[in-house]
């Protein structure tokens, strides 16, 4: 698949890993490991930014645990009917972008947002387009964390694996962020792998 391929079978996704799918779902353990990261390392009052936010059932959880400043963006237009929906007080108070990561982080200032994160996002992006990890450092001025799949989990076949498909349908790139993100300055101060992903924590510089 090529990048406008992948952009746009994420756009308009619908049924599994889906905006309603996951709103359906709610905030997890997932959820609350990114609360802990957040508020220790920058506090409730910090401007949050969500990479692929869908609903933004993380977001919420951050919303119902104090935190006030939050904005998601997403390449799913459905995601915020979905989130007015799910999450009208989070609608209601956040900040959301319609449109792919690509595209909109370099319209953000230097430095625009006190933490940024991602859930099962950046493991999407097409090879052709890895510049825009350092545009996510760069909006980004204390704090980083990925919940990523990283090839966790040698009984699905994906060990060692750059490239997987879930369901045959998108590929899965695998990454080792804490190679891809101390290239730009960012200091690993957690690492937790989980059966599914792992979630590692970043302060930049």
């Amino acid at each position: 698949m090529n990048p406008d391929e992948v952009r746009d079978d994420w756009a308009e996704r619908e049924g599994e890993f889906s905006p309603r799918y996951y709103a359906e779902k709610g905030p997890d353990d997932t959820s609350d490991a990114l609360r802990s990261a957040i508020d220790f390392y920058v506090g409730a009052d910090a401007r949050v930014l969500e990479l692929g936010c869908g609903s933004g059932r993380h977001l919420e959880h951050l919303r119902r645990n104090g935190f006030g400043d939050l904005a998601g963006v997403d390449i799913n237009d459905e995601s915020f009917d979905v989130m007015a929906e799910y999450f009208p007080d989070l609608a209601e108070t956040g900040e959301f972008h319609t449109g792919a990561i690509e595209d909109l982080l370099p319209e953000f200032e230097d430095d625009a947002f006190d933490a940024v994160y991602s859930v099962e996002t950046l493991q999407h992006v097409h090879p052709e387009d890895t510049w825009v990890f350092e545009e996510v450092v760069r909006v980004a001025s204390d704090l980083l964390v990925t919940v990523e799949n990283e090839g966790n989990g040698a009984q699905r076949g994906r060990e060692g694996a750059e490239v997987s498909y879930v369901n045959d349908e998108f590929p899965l790139y695998h990454r080792n962020w804490k190679d891809v993100f101390s290239q730009f300055g960012g200091v690993q101060v957690v690492k937790e792998p989980t059966k599914r992903d792992t979630v590692r924590a970043f302060k930049l510089a």
